[in-house]
C-alpha cells in the first residue's frame, strides 16, 4: 500500500503523463493519471466547453428555439428574411420557423425523410425527398407544389447558383441534374458514382459535389465534366462548406461510421441496401462498427480506400488544390459543417450532440453539448448560427454569449479497494466542486449523496465516506454578469489512502532438475532515481526482465508469479522442509526478483516442499506490511546416482549376453543405455519393457564380429538427471 495517492484529472496537458513524488515513509507515492481530452470528454458535461488542453471553461449559450415534436431533423435552410426551414424524418414533415421563434408545419409529404433543402433568392424553399425522390417548392406565403422529379430513388442534396439554377444531387445511380426556374431539368453528369451526398457552389462559380461510396470531392463545370479535386480514404463526404477566399472544406465518414447515421440507419449505404421499391416503405437497417464494414461491402467495392481508426475527418482544400486534414475524430460522427460567427469552423456531431469549434488545423473546442443525442445541422442565419437536432428532432440557437453557470461531472474513479480519502483540490476560478462515493461501478442508491460545496481549491478534506470508488463534479459560475472569461477549471486532485490488500502468490513452478536460471545483466539504475522514490520505467531502465535458463548439474529452480492489488513493491523469501518435518527453514530472504536457483547439493537426499512468502513491505512501515504465501507440491531430492551391478557374461560364439540390474536410492530409474568397444550410446529398454521403478534389470544381447577382447559398458539415469555406471570385459575365443 503507498501512503497516499493523488487522482489527476483534466490537467493542462493532452499526452497522458505519470508523476512520482516521495512518500511520507517508505515507497513511493504515485499520482493518478492526467487524463487526455479523450477522456474528459467521456464524463458530462452541461453548460461547458472542453478546449484540447483539458481546460473547463464557460460554453456559449445553447437555447432551444423549437421542437418539431419529431424524432429526426436531416435538413434545414434559412430564407433572407430570417425564417428557418427544418426537414424531418420519418414522417417527411416541413417545419417553418420564423425570428420570433414561432414554428408551424407547412408540408406534410408522402415520403419518409425530406433529406436536402434549398432556397432561391426569392425565398422559394425547395426540399428534396428520400424515397422516391421528388423536388417540392414552398413559396413565402405557404403555397406548396411538386417542383421537379428526376425519377431517381433518393435525393440527398441540393443547391443554387448565382444565375439561380438549381442542381440536384441523387442516389443510387450518383447523378447530378441541373434545373432551370421552370422546373424543367435535364441530366448535368453521371458520376458513377452511387450516392451523391453534398453539393456547393465555390466562389467561382464552380458545382463542387462530394460523393459515396469512393469518398471523393469532384468539381463539376458547366458542360458536366467532372474532375476530382481530392480523394479521401474516408467513404462518404457527408458536407461540404465553401469560403470566399476559394478553400473547401469537405466532411468525411468512414465505412464504420456510414453504415449507422445518427444511430438509426438512415443513411446512403444503409438505404441503397435496403431493397424497398417506388414509394413504398423503406428498411431502415442498424449496423454496430464490427459489421457495417461487410454489410456496406456491395455499395463500396469501386473504393480503393481501407477504413482508419478515423471515424470522420474534415478535410481543407485550398485554392491551390493542397488538401490537410483539418480536424478528425475516432470516436465522433461529423454531419455538418458550418462556419461561427467568430470565423472559427464549427463541426455537429453524432455523440452527445456535441458541437466542436476548430480555430486552426487539428486544434479544437469541444463547444457545446446538446441535450440531444446527435446534432445533425448547422446553418447561419443572419448573423446567428442554430443547430438542429435528433432523436429527438428540435432547433437551437448558438448564443455569442456564454453561460452565467455549467456543470461538469467527471466519469468514476475506481481506487481498486476501498480507500480513505484526503485533500481534494484543483486549480481554476469561480469553481466549487462536491464528491460523491460508493462501492458500485455505476453510482446508484447505494452511492452516497452529493457533498457539500467545497470551496477552497488549494485543499479541502473530503467528507464522502470511505469507499472504492469517487466522482466528482464541478460548478462553473461567473462572478461577474456578462464577463466569463476568467471562469475555468484546470486540473482537479484527490488524494486517497487506500486500505492495504496483502500480495498474493498466484503460482510456483518447479522447474526440471539440471536446469539453472541466471540473471541478465542490466543497466544499474541512477540512485537518484531510487532516492527520488521514482519509477526506473519512466526512465528507461528495464525492470523485471526474465532469466536465462542454463545447464547447472544438480541444481533446482523456482518461479513464482506475484501481484499486489495496491501496486505495491514486493521482495520475497523462500522456505523449505522435509515433508516429515513441521519446521520451516530459510534458503533465501529479501529476493527482488521472482526466481531462484537452488545447489541440491546443500540439501540431502529426500522429499522437501517449498514455501514463497512475498511481503509489500518496501511501499509500507513495519507495522503496516502485509505478506502472502504459497507452497509447492512435494519435490523429490536426490542427488545419489543409481547403482549398477551386472552378472557374469555368458558367451555363445560370438553372441555375449550380460544382465544388468540398476538400483536408486531415491528415484525411478529413467533410461539405460549401452556401448560395445567405445562406440555409440544404444538405448535400451528393461526387462519388462517400462521404466517406472527404483530398480530395473536389463539384459544386454550383441554379437561381436571378431573374437578377442571386448568391453560393455553400461549407464542409467534416474528422474533427477543422477547417472550411475558400469563396465565389464569379455574375451570371445577363437
Amino acid at each position: 500500500m503507498k501512503i497516499s495517492r493523488l487522482i489527476f484529472v483534466t490537467i493542462l496537458s493532452i499526452s497522458t503523463l505519470l508523476v512520482y513524488v516521495p512518500a511520507s515513509f517508505g515507497g513511493g507515492t504515485i499520482f493518478w493519471e492526467i487524463d487526455s481530452r479523450a477522456d474528459i470528454e467521456k464524463g458530462d458535461a452541461k453548460g461547458v466547453s472542453i478546449a484540447d488542453n483539458g481546460r473547463i471553461t464557460l460554453a456559449p449559450k445553447l437555447d432551444m428555439i423549437y421542437d418539431t415534436k419529431e424524432a429526426y431533423v436531416w435538413s434545414s435552410v434559412a430564407d433572407s428574411v430570417g425564417n428557418i426551414y427544418l426537414g424531418t424524418g420519418h414522417e417527411g414533415r416541413i417545419f417553418k420557423i420564423d425570428s420570433a421563434g414561432k414554428g408551424t408545419m407547412v408540408l406534410d409529404t408522402p415520403e419518409l425523410d425530406v433529406t436536402a433543402l434549398a432556397v432561391d433568392s426569392h425565398n422559394n424553399v425547395y426540399a428534396g425527398t428520400s424515397p422516391g425522390g421528388r423536388v417540392y417548392k414552398i413559396t413565402p406565403d405557404g403555397h406548396s407544389s411538386t417542383f421537379y422529379e428526376p425519377h431517381e430513388k433518393y435525393i440527398w442534396s441540393l443547391v443554387f447558383d448565382k444565375a439561380g439554377t438549381m442542381y440536384v444531387g441523387t442516389g443510387e445511380k450518383g447523378k447530378i441534374f441541373k434545373v432551370g426556374n421552370d422546373g424543367k431539368g435535364a441530366l448535368l453528369v453521371d458520376t458513377d458514382e452511387t450516392n451523391i451526398m453534398s453539393l456547393a457552389v465555390d466562389n467561382q462559380g464552380n458545382l463542387i459535389a462530394g460523393t459515396d461510396p469512393s469518398g471523393l470531392v469532384l468539381r463539376i463545370d458547366q458542360a458536366g465534366k467532372p474532375f476530382a479535386l481530392f480523394d479521401s480514404p474516408m467513404r462518404e463526404i457527408h458536407s461540404l462548406l465553401t469560403t470566399p477566399d476559394g478553400s473547401i472544406y469537405a466532411l468525411g465518414i468512414s465505412s464504420k461510421a456510414a453504415g449507422d447515421r445518427l444511430g438509426t440507419g438512415l443513411s446512403s449505404a444503409a438505404l441503397t441496401n435496403a431493397g424497398s421499391s417506388g414509394e413504398g416503405g423503406v428498411t431502415i437497417t442498424i449496423d454496430d462498427d464490427s459489421s457495417s464494414a461487410s454489410s456496406l461491402q456491395s455499395s463500396s467495392s469501386s473504393s480503393s480506400h481501407s477504413d482508419s481508426s478515423m471515424k470522420s475527418a474534415v478535410y481543407k482544400i485550398g485554392s491551390d488544390g493542397q488538401s490537410d486534414i483539418y480536424w478528425s475524430s475516432n470516436s465522433d460522427v461529423g454531419f455538418d459543417l458550418e462556419m461561427g460567427s467568430d470565423n472559427r469552423l464549427l463541426v455537429a456531431t453524432g455523440t452527445k450532440g456535441r458541437i466542436f469549434s476548430i480555430d486552426q488545423p487539428k486544434h479544437s473546442t469541444l463547444l457545446v453539448q446538446s441535450t440531444e443525442d446527435q446534432s445533425s445541422t448547422l446553418l447561419r442565419s443572419g448573423k446567428d448560427v442554430y443547430a438542429t437536432s435528433s432523436n429527438l428532432g428540435k432547433l437551437f440557437k448558438l448564443g455569442s454569449e456564454a453561460n452565467l453557470t455549467g456543470t461538469y461531472q467527471s466519469v468514476v474513479r475506481d481506487a481498486t479497494v476501498v480507500s480513505q480519502w484526503g485533500n481534494i483540490s484543483w486549480r481554476g476560478h469561480g469553481v466549487q466542486i462536491q464528491t460523491r462515493t460508493g462501492n458500485t461501478e455505476t453510482p446508484d442508491t447505494t452511492w452516497s449523496d452529493w457533498s457539500p460545496f467545497y470551496t477552497v481549491g488549494t485543499g479541502t478534506r473530503v467528507t464522502s465516506p470511505s469507499a472504492r470508488f469517487i466522482q466528482w463534479r464541478a460548478t462553473l459560475r461567473s462572478e461577474a454578469k456578462g464577463d466569463t472569461s476568467g471562469t475555468r477549471l484546470d486540473s482537479v486532485m484527490v488524494a486517497y489512502l487506500p486500505r492495504n490488500v496483502a500480495p498474493t502468490v498466484n503460482s510456483i513452478t518447479v522447474l526440471p532438475p539440471s536446469v539453472g536460471l541466471q540473471e541478465i545483466p542490466q543497466q544499474p539504475v541512477d540512485p537518484g532515481v531510487v532516492a527520488a522514490g521514482l519509477n526506473p520505467s519512466q526512465f528507461g531502465f528495464a525492470t523485471n526482465v526474465p532469466p536465462r535458463k542454463i545447464y547447472q548439474k544438480g541444481a533446482r529452480s523456482l518461479t513464482w508469479t506475484a501481484e499486489d492489488q495496491n501496486g505495491d513493491s514486493m521482495i520475497y523469501t523462500v522456505y523449505y522442509r522435509s515433508i516429515d518435518d513441521n519446521e520451516w527453514h530459510p534458503l533465501k530472504e529479501n529476493l527482488k526478483e521472482n526466481y531462484l536457483t537452488l545447489d541440491m547439493d546443500s540439501l540431502p537426499d529426500g522429499t522437501y516442499v517449498f514455501k514463497v512468502v512475498a511481503s509489500d513491505s518496501p511501499s509500507n512501515p513495519a507495522n503496516k506490511s502485509l505478506t502472502g504465501e504459497r507452497i509447492t507440491d512435494p519435490v523429490d531430492i536426490d542427488n545419489t546416482p543409481p547403482v549398477i551391478k551386472n552378472s557374469a557374461p555368458s558367451i555363445n560364439g560370438r553372441v555375449i549376453t550380460v544382465k544388468f540390474d540398476a538400483v536408486d536410492s531415491g528415484s525411478v530409474i529413467k533410461h539405460a543405455e549401452y556401448s560395445l568397444d567405445g562406440g555409440n550410446w544404444q538405448l535400451i529398454f528393461p526387462d519388462d519393457g517400462i521404466s517406472d521403478s527404483k530398480a530395473e534389470s536389463y539384459t544386454v544381447a550383441l554379437t561381436v564380429s571378431e573374437p578377442g577382447e571386448h568391453t560393455i559398458a553400461f549407464r542409467a539415469t534416474d528422474t533427477n538427471v543422477n547417472v550411475g555406471s558400469a563396465k565389464i570385459t569379455v574375451q570371445v575365443p577363437r
